[in-house]
This record gives C-alpha cells, structure tokens and sequence, in this order.
C-alpha cells in the first residue's frame, strides 16, 4: 500500500471518528451520520489498496 493512500485512508477514518464522536456529544444526527461515512470511506480506501497490494505481490 502506497503511504499516501495509506494515510488518506487513516486520515479519513480519523476525521470520521471525531465527526461522530462531535455529533454524538451535539445530538446532531446528520454529523453524526456523516462521520460514519467517513470512517466507512476511510475502511474501503484500505482495503483497495490491500488488493492493489496483492496484485502486485503476484
């Protein structure tokens, strides 16, 4: 996995916790919401770039 898509991916799944974790404490559900899509973003980026990975590796 390239490093930069490897910390895209976290950088995603980080700023979707914190939206979350925000919207959670404000009571607002479409924060909330929307932070969950960003950590689901975040997870499919990684795991793109594990198949990339392994495509390579063969």
């Amino acid at each position: 996995m390239g490093t930069d898509d490897k910390f895209d991916a976290k950088a995603d799944q980080l700023k979707g916790k914190v939206k979350e974790g925000v919207g959670d404490a404000t009571d607002d559900q479409g924060l909330e919401n929307e932070g969950k899509m960003d950590q689901t973003k975040g997870h499919l980026k990684e795991a793109a770039e594990k198949v990339k990975d392994a495509f390579k590796k063969n």
